[in-house]
């Protein structure tokens, strides 16, 4: 299902070919979407646990060098050696430097955003070392040759039969198989046979706490624990932002964090990581990698608050019809679309037009960000940069004009209701996206401001 497109609509298009996946794509995230709803009116004080873990970043945000210090001091203190990476190359050479001196060409990894978005895994197989993913939904996407379509379930896209068929060609159950029991037994069998071999061990960051210089990883699988314990070298890699001030804070988040995931209480593991085990060592790397500019611009910066709980994903009416793939970046979704164009405002102008401004993801972030509004400030940014198509401007400047002038805004209007009347295939064409899937209107026999006159 991933698609090679890497314009939205064009992709969304692809997607839409296969109609009951779509369907049941779309029923999945709602389910997800309704079991947060039940998770969150559970807890009394939802909406005050909401406002103080914005609270909670917006300070982080406004003295990220200072906490980022402090966390570097503690975390040095505590036996981690710390590493700074200005961008992804710069970040993917570190991780495979570390690699190099302890001379390992095969590591596991478990799930990390960060790591996807630098491109790490690509990277590290093309300079020989063999990366296996050992998150179960990373795993199916990885045999599949694909990039997680969604950030807290990367495989949502595949239904359990085509899973089946790719465990049957990569780990060798039986044809045919797709229950689920019986494939992740399989899955567990292949994973733990790498756990024990595996020297090195990469996780991602939910949290980092700058008090203490301590890290906090949460899973559902456990793997980023298995995988932690039994290697040699553990390498944390994680995004600037990710720091919260104080251990107490803590409690805010993790509260949050899997209702708004998944609606469960709390994730299975929450796993502190703060002193290398005796013979181990414990690496962090802290990745800028476009966060500063970000940073640096007032209308956006909320974005960095996200604590990547996929919740903006789960309601979107447009993400659960058109897929994480049609999103072409690690961060699919709302977030996704506000997140990245910031990275390369050219490739992802697109992204923020890929919404219906409903302001359902708002409504749903843990950490309040302004998701739709900064949806609707990116176009605005987007159009003045001159990154939007041709077509498109030249459209909307005649339409501005057509509007401004009452004149021509009656005469339009009646050659409106004239063509869908009496030429219908002039509006009910393939040139007309709006057409595609949509029945058109019947022509209304007067203008408003008609009836008006009449009735007033």
């Amino acid at each position: 299902m991933h698609s090679s497109v890497t314009n939205h609509a064009d992709a969304s298009i692809e997607f839409n070919n296969d109609e009951p996946r779509v369907n049941w794509h779309d029923k999945t995230l709602w389910f997800i979407r309704e079991k947060r709803d039940k998770a969150s009116h559970a807890v009394a004080e939802w909406e005050q646990l909401r406002d103080y873990a914005s609270q909670i970043k917006n300070n982080v945000l406004s003295n990220l060098s200072t906490y980022l210090l402090a966390f570097e001091a503690k975390a040095k203190a505590n036996g981690a050696i710390i590493h700074w990476a200005a961008n992804a190359a710069e970040h993917n050479k570190i991780v495979h430097s570390i690699l190099q001196k302890h001379s390992i060409n095969r590591m596991v990894k478990s799930k990390s955003m960060l790591t996807e978005e630098c491109g790490l895994n690509e990277y590290l197989e093309h300079n020989g070392v063999e990366v296996i993913d050992t998150d179960l939904g990373e795993r199916i996407v990885q045999l599949a040759g694909e990039p997680p379509s969604h950030i807290v379930l990367p495989c949502i896209h595949k239904k359990k039969e085509e899973i089946g068929q790719l465990f049957h060609q990569h780990l060798g159950t039986e044809k045919g198989a797709s229950d689920p029991q019986y494939l992740t037994a399989a899955a567990r069998t292949h994973l733990r046979e790498t756990f024990l071999t595996r020297r090195a061990a990469l996780t991602g960051v939910n949290f980092a706490v700058a008090e203490t210089g301590e890290f906090v990883v949460c899973t559902n699988e456990g793997n980023a624990d298995m995988g932690a314990h039994l290697a040699d070298v553990h390498i944390a890699c994680m995004g600037i932002e990710k720091l919260i001030p104080e251990q107490k804070h803590l409690g805010v988040f993790l509260r949050l964090l899997a209702r708004s995931a998944t609606g469960q209480p709390i994730t299975t593991y929450s796993s502190h990581f703060k002193k290398p085990q005796p013979h181990q060592e414990v690496h962090i790397v802290l990745v800028d990698n476009g966060r500063s500019v970000h940073l640096g611009k007032e209308d956006f910066r909320n974005a960095l608050k996200c604590i990547r709980c996929g919740a903006c994903m789960n309601t979107c009416p447009v993400y659960r019809r058109s897929g994480g793939h049609s999103y072409h970046n690690a961060v699919a979704g709302p977030i996704g679309s506000i997140l990245t164009p910031n990275m390369d405002m050219k490739k992802n102008a697109d992204l923020p037009f890929a919404s219906t401004l409903c302001g359902s993801c708002s409504n749903v972030c843990p950490v309040k960000i302004d998701i739709h509004d900064q949806l609707y400030k990116w176009r605005q940014v987007i159009v003045k940069e001159g990154y939007t198509p041709a077509t498109k401007t030249a459209s909307i400047t005649a339409m501005a004009y057509v509007l401004s002038s009452p004149k021509l805004y009656n005469f339009a209007g009646k050659a409106g209701r004239w063509v869908i009347k009496n030429a219908p295939f002039l509006v009910r064409n393939k040139l007309n996206p709006w057409f595609k899937k949509r029945e058109m209107p019947a022509a209304p026999k007067q203008s408003f401001k008609e009836w008006y006159k009449e009735n007033r």
